[in-house]
């Protein structure tokens, strides 16, 4: 196989034996499109949302000391989340998986989990972050690769956190097909931090707090843009691509995130050790809670396409950096913790709706463009 991993510093900000790259070096190609026109175009069906890239958004000194302020509240809620799904992968799928993060989401917690494995148990475990695109699926030629390394039962796939589950069942999906087709034993299920959409049984927490790594693009995520797979560049041979910011390494903030979680592992040790039992004890089995309010929803705002609806405030905060957002709902309880959410909405002009008993702390909705292109307001 021609295809090559990818480390730091040649590519990334994150160091070399944190994390393998297993995708193709797009950094010389001007993929970025207008908000405004890639949204039409994705909505419209003329471009797929992984053929192009968002403009990277700059934030304020207003947002950086919000990240700032995010990171100090919630570094040891992370650490915790952090220590629980790491030591439930060990307990349940051996003690030395490899970690397959899905890019750029799953990298930081990929690498924090490698870290606990290494602080709490002594193991040091591969990582690598590869691409899984909804509605296209796994990079194949990603898993062929570890399928080539490793044995493919011991391969863990790991994300931030969950909303509706479309990239959960996407996951699903496509390791069934790819497992027929290579032979290979990889298994579907997924680790996450945050799982307040109910579908998978390994995670930290199903509280839906905000992870800071959520707040920013690619300067909390090692510089390295979201995943292309874009026909014109990428080849049958080839990983899915990505482009690596190192122009940005200024407003890198991706070392501060991990390096300030790290910290916090001796202070969680012992509640983590000590709350293992009753979590892997736990009913942890996927109820899907995240689809049916985002369901509701649709028939409520009348969005057809529930891909608009995006629950979390992880997707919340993307759909406010990256897309066009209609409006953010937030439920009052939770906004304390929302302010770098009510922040961008400001700063990009967008209603923010208070509902009481709303499934998530936020949601996202992205404005459905009319048959000229235009957006609903």
């Amino acid at each position: 196989m021609s295809a090559q991993g990818l480390t730091g510093p040649q590519f990334g900000s994150y160091a070399r034996d944190e994390v393998t790259w297993l995708l193709t070096d797009l950094s010389a190609v001007a993929l970025e499109a207008p908000t405004g026109e890639r949204e039409a175009a994705i909505q419209s069906g003329r471009s797929h949302y992984a053929e192009s890239l968002p403009i990277e958004y700059q934030p304020s000194d207003d947002y950086r000391t919000l990240f700032a302020d995010a990171l100090l509240r919630s570094a040891d809620r992370v650490a915790h989340a952090v220590g629980l799904v790491t030591e439930l992968v060990l307990a349940t799928r051996g003690p030395a998986p490899v970690l397959a993060s899905l890019a750029r989401a799953g990298t930081p917690v990929g690498i924090l989990m490698q870290h606990w494995a290494r602080y709490a148990a002594g193991v040091t475990l591969p990582h690598y972050s590869l691409s899984i695109v909804r509605g296209r699926g796994i990079d194949r030629v990603a898993l062929s690769y570890l399928a080539d390394r490793y044995d493919s039962a011991t391969v863990v796939f790991v994300d931030g956190w969950t909303g509706k589950g479309a990239i959960t069942r996407e996951l699903s999906d496509s390791i069934a097909k790819t497992n027929t087709v290579l032979g290979s034993q990889f298994s579907p299920e997924l680790a996450v931090l945050a799982d307040p959409g109910h579908c998978v049984r390994h995670f930290g927490t199903r509280d839906d707090f905000l992870v800071p790594s959520a707040c920013l693009n690619s300067t909390v995520s090692g510089l390295v843009s979201r995943t292309v797979l874009n026909d014109t560049l990428i080849g049958p041979g080839d990983f899915h691509g990505a482009k690596f910011y190192a122009e940005l390494a200024d407003s890198d903030e991706s070392r501060r995130f991990i390096d300030a979680v790290v910290a916090r592992f001796p202070a969680v040790l012992d509640r983590v050790r000590t709350g293992l039992a009753a979590h892997h004890a736990s009913d942890r089995t996927p109820t899907w809670s995240g689809w049916s309010v985002v369901e509701q929803l649709g028939a409520e705002y009348g969005i057809e396409d529930l891909n608009l609806v995006k629950p979390g405030v992880g997707e919340t905060t993307r759909v406010l950096l990256r897309r066009v957002p209609w409006k953010v709902l937030v439920r009052p309880d939770a906004l304390p913790e929302l302010a770098h959410v009510v922040l961008l909405a400001r700063q990009r002009g967008v209603e923010v709706v208070e509902v009481e008993d709303l499934g998530f702390s936020c949601i996202g909705l992205i404005a459905p463009q009319s048959s000229n292109g235009s957006a609903r307001r």
